[in-house]
């Protein structure tokens, strides 16, 4: 059974801090791009970052360049956001999502599709209080 799980979502002041990882299981991890997406009440699902954990190609959003880094440990078939100086815009429900034999060439122009991954998780709540 295929089963991606976030966590570390919570509750935090603007500027400060979170980690949230995306435990995988059930497929094989290094074939699958992961994406970290999130929405906001009322709007649109949204792009943040996204890491090819074959090669380590990252994908940010300009909206968090220098402020969230994307990583994955390959031995544990997790992908973490470090998301650091937090704003109250970042407020969303985080999703990630696995995408299927993604070439750099695909990913460079397509991480942000969510219409494209093939696996998602249940979300976890980020809220950023002011």
């Amino acid at each position: 059974e295929v089963q991606l799980v976030e966590s570390g979502g919570g509750l935090v002041q603007a500027g400060g801090s979170l980690r949230l990882s995306c435990a995988a299981s059930g497929f094989t991890f290094e074939d699958y791009a992961i994406g970290w997406f999130r929405q906001a009440p009322g709007k649109e699902r949204e792009g943040v970052s996204c890491i090819s954990p074959s090669d380590g190609r990252t994908y940010y959003a300009d909206s968090v360049k220098g402020r969230f880094a994307i990583s994955s440990d390959n031995a544990k078939n997790t992908v973490y956001l470090q998301m650091n100086s937090l704003k109250r815009e970042d407020t969303a429900v985080y999703y990630c999502a696995a995408l299927f034999q993604a070439t750099p060439e695909r990913l460079v122009r397509q991480w942000v599709l969510p219409e494209l991954y093939h696996y998602w998780g249940q979300g976890t709540q980020v809220t950023v209080s002011s």
